[in-house]
């Protein structure tokens, strides 16, 4: 049987991450906000970072140049903390698309041999679309592969002669992959995983990753992406976007272009400096956290979902979209329900939960443990049920909006 209210508290009065909470802005406490998958809370720490910032800006002018040009090397030595990289091996830098795009360019470019990419169908959109682009581009074969609805891509479904993107953790589903299962050359997307599973690059043997900042890392909304390059293959690719601060001598101006040794290289243009100073902060606070407690917590929330799920909803025509298996799931449950999208609909306008809607038919729910308590999966489903039992979601507008 599903834990009652009271047992939910009772979680939330022993969590010991219970204290992180009050790091992050909570404007709304009756709101339950189910939705740090999409867009992580705004973190105290960072609303006073940026508001000292802007005063450096004031007082120094462009002197403050001498320390805000290492900001996106600094900023990647502290995501590679918490997704299992070594310092030199992670950059933060312009968004998740145009960092898979420089990615993919750059290893195709020192390897002629491979014409074909791969992604699967259900990978995430950005990262389909970038490699048709490129696919276009170059005149390469673009392979597109059924994987599993539930469990996603594995290792069999991955061609041995294409270079191939993957997520970490489905977008939709939630599912989690084995980064250690997974040979062939594979640019990983761990835009759904950094900050609440444990990533572990380095020992797993990744060689590239691309990843955003701004849902479980809590950077903020548009705020700078990341990308990851192993140490041992840094030297061997070169950026497709050569910009002036990818190159060796920055300010030889004279000079033309040569690509900065180690993962420096990868930078093109002028970074934004308020946007990374927000992933520094974000990335702070999970750190402190630690990524194998929020794990833990994770886990927990997700199950509470599930076991709720199971005795309160199925009978109103909701199914599981997330593996049962909390080993192959990530930070967020689906469900699944006929009437999904309205369901989303009704949640936000009329039992102030804020879900997400992912077509064709799924609710997620994404819980980030930093933030998120007991209580606020207790309240959602307790919140959803009745709100289906009434039939509420048939009495919204059930027309299209462009953000779900």
């Amino acid at each position: 049987m599903a834990l009652t209210r009271a047992e939910a508290a009772a979680l939330d009065a022993r969590d010991p991450l219970a204290g992180f909470r009050e790091r992050f802005v909570i404007a709304d406490p009756h709101r339950v906000y189910l939705d740090g998958n999409s867009l992580g809370r705004l973190p105290r720490g960072t609303r006073d970072r940026l508001h000292r910032l802007t005063g450096e800006w004031g007082e120094q002018l462009v002197s403050g140049w001498h320390e805000w040009i290492e900001a996106p090397t600094r900023t990647g030595d502290a995501i590679a903390e918490v997704i299992g990289a070594a310092p030199g091996e992670v950059l933060a830098c312009d968004s998740t698309t145009v960092n898979l795009y420089k990615l993919v360019h750059a290893v195709l470019d020192a390897e002629p041999e491979l014409r074909a990419l791969a992604t699967d169908r259900d990978n995430f959109p950005t990262d389909r679309y970038v490699l048709e682009g490129i696919a276009r581009a170059r005149g390469l074969e673009l392979r597109v592969f059924d994987s599993d609805p539930l469990h996603g891509p594995q290792p069999a479904d991955v061609p041995r002669d294409a270079l191939t993107v993957l997520s970490h953790v489905a977008y939709r589903s939630g599912a989690r992959a084995d980064l250690r299962a997974f040979g062939g050359r594979i640019v990983w997307d761990l835009s759904h995983s950094a900050g609440a599973v444990p990533v572990e690059l380095d020992a797993a043997g990744v060689e590239l990753a691309v990843g955003c900042t701004y849902k479980y890392l809590n950077a903020g909304p548009g705020a700078p992406a990341y990308l990851y390059v192993a140490r041992a293959l840094q030297d061997r690719l070169r950026s497709p976007i050569q910009g002036w601060f990818g190159q060796a001598s920055q300010f030889a101006m004279e000079r033309p272009y040569e690509p900065a040794e180690g993962i420096v290289r990868f930078l093109a243009g002028t970074p934004g400096i308020l946007g990374l100073a927000a992933v520094e902060e974000g990335v702070r606070v999970i750190a402190e956290a630690g990524v194998e407690a929020l794990r833990e917590k994770s886990v927990a929330l997700t199950e509470l979902i599930i076991a709720l799920q199971d005795e309160w909803l199925a009978q109103l025509g909701f199914e599981l979209g997330s593996p049962r298996d909390p080993g192959r799931r990530g930070s967020h449950v689906s469900l699944r329900h006929p009437e999904a999208w309205p369901i989303c609909r009704a949640l936000i306008e009329r039992a102030d939960v804020i879900p997400d809607f992912r077509g064709p038919d799924s609710v997620r729910l994404g819980v980030a443990p930093a933030y998120t308590r007991f209580v606020d999966v207790w309240d959602a489903m307790d919140r959803l049920r009745g709100l289906v039992e009434r039939g509420e979601q048939r009495e919204v507008d059930p027309t299209p909006a462009r953000v779900t």
